[in-house]
């Protein structure tokens, strides 16, 4: 693995105000007008029986540009969600498009008739995506990427698997590890800040993995059962995201997929980062998982963002951070997470010689 250096103190100035919703031009009368025009086109991409509504930002008067396609956190599925903030307000003033989409059956996307949560396929709308921008006006068809947050970092390395041609893949906060042993990690989390004692840590982790057993083929479906019955009536049941795993396709085939099978098949240069106080993402196994095998992935760059959590946010209380409810207004804030976005994307996304 390498490291990426480089200068980007513009991209901690621009970033720090990413929460805001007004800019200062709409709030005071002596603001001057930026010197950045950015161009927004709507554009719609077809896949597999969905149609996927999205927006292109454009910097205008500079071509061709590189882009970025931004793929879905699983509890933020639409492009107006303030996750993806930052990304409309840096990317242009780099001179790099962005492709936002409102994920298959939501928003003003459809489903396609598929059922939610299918890894393969959300991979394959944004390869999709990636197809119809290579003949969009004003886009080099060499400098396209993608982004992901969280289940959309699991994504992006699964689409730059898919698509060998993409110039580079970023993954934010995603595990390098089985959906079952993310998910155990982040229930011990919820229940340790909701106060519950080690026994009852420990008594739903035990339900959780007889369940996912199961999944797996190492455990009978009666076994299943009894785990899952067993915790059904406690207080603090619907808070460890068990209720409905048995018989779950989708959650077999999450359990299954293998991120770091994903970066073994991919020559995409990848920029992996995580939040040093992370509850939702196993940080240190992760970084063991990537360091043990770190001479075959050599296209990849790995950082820890000190003191970031799962959103790439600074001082957010835990409580705050494990309440899935709050992703909806997350959105990063760290600013050593906007200097390294901006200097790989600077190495990465510049014109190829």
């Amino acid at each position: 693995m390498k490291l990426a250096i480089g200068l980007a103190a513009v991209i901690c100035s621009l970033a720090l105000g990413a929460g805001g919703r007004a800019t200062a031009a709409e709030q005071v009368p002596w603001a001057v007008a930026s010197d950045v025009a950015v161009e927004q086109r709507a554009i719609v991409v077809e896949n597999q029986g969905a149609r996927l509504a999205g927006t292109l930002f454009l910097p205008a008067g500079q071509q061709p540009r590189a882009a970025v396609i931004a793929l879905h956190g699983a509890q933020v599925p639409l492009r107006t969600d303030p996750l993806y903030r930052h990304l409309v307000q840096i990317l242009p003033r780099l001179g790099i498009a962005l492709f936002l989409y409102d994920r298959r059956g939501s928003g003003e996307s459809t489903s396609g008739g598929a059922a939610p949560g299918n890894f393969d396929l959300l991979a394959a709308d944004a390869v999709a995506a990636f197809a119809r921008l290579r003949h969009e006006p004003g886009i080099d068809p060499t400098r396209i990427g993608f982004w992901g947050l969280s289940q959309g970092g699991w994504l992006t390395l699964l689409a730059a698997r898919k698509e060998q041609r993409a110039a580079f893949a970023i993954a934010v906060s995603a595990p390098m590890a089985g959906a079952d042993v993310q998910m155990n990690f982040a229930v011990a989390n919820i229940l340790h800040v909701a106060g519950q004692p080690q026994t009852v840590i420990d008594r739903a982790i035990r339900a959780r993995t007889t369940v996912d057993d199961y999944a797996r083929g190492r455990r009978s479906r009666a076994e299943a059962a009894a785990a899952e019955a067993d915790v059904r009536g406690e207080p603090w049941y619907d808070r460890i995201w068990l209720k409905g795993n048995i018989d779950d396709p989708e959650w077999k085939r999450q359990i299954e997929a293998d991120p770091l099978q994903a970066l073994a098949g991919s020559r995409v240069p990848t920029l992996i980062l995580f939040g040093q106080a992370d509850p939702w993402v196993p940080v240190a196994p992760s970084l063991a998982a990537l360091q043990s095998r770190a001479t075959e992935f050599r296209q990849v760059s790995v950082h820890v963002i000190d003191g970031a959590d799962h959103a790439m946010m600074l001082d957010v209380p835990p409580v705050q951070q494990l309440d899935t409810s709050f992703a909806k207004q997350a959105a990063p804030n760290a600013p050593a997470y906007f200097a390294l976005l901006g200097a790989w994307l600077d190495d990465h996304a510049r014109p190829r010689r």
